[in-house]
């Protein structure tokens, strides 16, 4: 199994292992609750990452999300823009 980044729900921004063909995972939610996530393709060019995203959650939202965390770390880290 090889760790995954899991955008959305109570996983959002941590890399979990998952198995390398799975197109689905459920991921535990509380003691009886389980979360739904399904594996998408993230590419730019050439190179490509496989993501599991939420089931709740429509590629336009996880693509504003990404932008909007990739801003707040340009802010927030040493010297970024204000």
């Amino acid at each position: 199994m090889q760790n995954y980044l899991f955008i959305g729900g109570s996983k959002d921004g941590l890399r979990l292992p998952a198995p390398d063909d799975a197109e689905s995972v459920q991921m535990p939610l509380g003691v009886t609750e389980l979360a739904n996530y399904r594996r998408e393709t993230l590419s730019v060019g050439d190179a490509s990452i496989y993501i599991y995203i939420h089931e709740c959650m429509t590629p336009e939202q996880v693509l504003n999300l990404l932008i909007e965390s990739y801003k707040a770390r340009a802010v927030n880290r040493a010297g970024g823009r204000r």
